[in-house]
């Protein structure tokens, strides 16, 4: 039997999909669009808006505003939207942007991830899991944000960036280009520091993937090789280790660069 709660001084469109246990606090708004998972939290003066769905286990502090339209000049209210997974702690003050029609129309958020204060996710943005995003962590549209990956405080991620898996880009950043995984990227404008060896061992990786990631990384930017040379040296090293094969994947494919 469903327990969900909705505060009486809230509002909540008839139309919006409300799972079990759901819990609305004082003074939020849920427009009629809007799709709220199983056990998903708004705690007061949340507005939820637009084509907007939360998964199951969501906690939504006060004064978050998911599903806005897009910062975009170009946006005409089109019908685009936002989808967020499963398990994700969103805190006082984010923002999240639904998608516009040139970017593919949906704003991509997915589970158990942190978002601290005053952090904005902009339009188009493909936010994957486990990711923390420091207080004030904005991301510009079109930006791609890998799996267990950290965007430290006051950070700026310029549109059409990505951030690979595992990366940790440091506070105040501007980051112009993408983000290496496994690889520390700190300034203003970024710069890479080397591999982020205490990250690594704290998430269980064994000594040897660790020894190969920092030869891949100073083969491919510290060395005198040129980047296709030095690639082709990494794999033909140790290209049949997953880490590795990530890294170069990730460097070839990338569009705009890669943060050195």
């Amino acid at each position: 039997m469903s327990k969900t709660s909705i505060d009486p001084r809230a509002i909540v469109h008839p139309d919006a999909k409300l799972g079990e246990d759901v819990v609305i606090g004082p003074f939020c708004v849920v427009g009629s669009e809007v799709s709220l998972g199983d056990r998903t939290r708004l705690a007061a003066h949340v507005v939820v808006d637009g084509r907007c769905s939360l998964g199951p286990d969501n906690v939504v502090a006060p004064f978050a505003s998911l599903g806005g339209p897009p910062q975009d000049l170009k946006y005409a209210g089109e019908p685009t939207s936002v989808t967020i997974g499963a398990g994700n702690r969103i805190c006082e003050y984010v923002t999240v942007s639904r998608g516009t029609v040139g970017g593919g129309g949906v704003t991509r958020i997915g589970d158990k991830n942190l978002f601290m204060a005053y952090a904005h996710i902009a339009h188009d943005a493909n936010v994957g899991s486990r990711i923390v995003f420091a207080n004030a962590a904005t991301l510009a549209g079109h930006v791609e944000v890998g799996d267990d990956s950290t965007v430290g405080a006051f950070s700026g991620v310029h549109q059409f960036c990505r951030i690979a898996r595992h990366a940790f880009v440091g506070g105040y950043s501007v980051v112009t280009q993408d983000a290496l995984p496994w690889v520390l990227t700190v300034g203003n404008r970024a710069v890479s520091h080397g591999v982020n060896v205490v990250g690594l061992k704290r998430k269980g990786y064994p000594q040897e993937t660790v020894d190969a990631i920092k030869r891949c990384y100073l083969t491919l930017f510290r060395s005198k090789l040129l980047l296709d040379e030095a690639l082709a040296k990494v794999e033909a090293e140790s290209g049949s280790i997953p880490e590795i094969r990530y890294f170069l994947d990730f460097v070839r494919s990338s569009k705009r660069g890669v943060v050195r």
